[in-house]
């Protein structure tokens, strides 16, 4: 299985309506995408100070690699993506992205 993490912090004036939308479409791959066992997403609740500007994040868990790759090129996946950057401070540069294998 792969875990796939992604941090990112809100842009400037981007609504917490938006940033549901964002989160519900990533959610929502998993109805399209196959090789999709889980998501997860939130807003940071950490009382550690450590986030780094992160406000936000999501995870997806894939059955494995093959998965995870097919994933990354879906036209869905594709569109949540790009609603994900423009509402990320410094767009794509803004998303901390990271997998591992469970």
């Amino acid at each position: 299985m792969i875990r796939h993490v992604v941090l990112f912090q809100r842009k400037e004036g981007v609504s917490d309506t938006e940033i549901a939308g964002v989160l519900a479409g990533i959610e929502a791959l998993s109805d399209v995408v196959p090789g999709i066992l889980a998501t997860s997403s939130g807003s940071d609740c950490s009382p550690e100070g450590m986030q780094r500007g992160m406000t936000h994040g999501f995870t997806v868990d894939f059955i494995d690699a093959e998965a995870r790759d097919a994933y990354l090129v879906h036209p869905d996946h594709q569109a949540a993506g790009a609603r994900l950057i423009a509402a990320a401070e410094r767009g794509i540069d803004g998303l901390l992205v990271f997998d591992w294998e469970m």
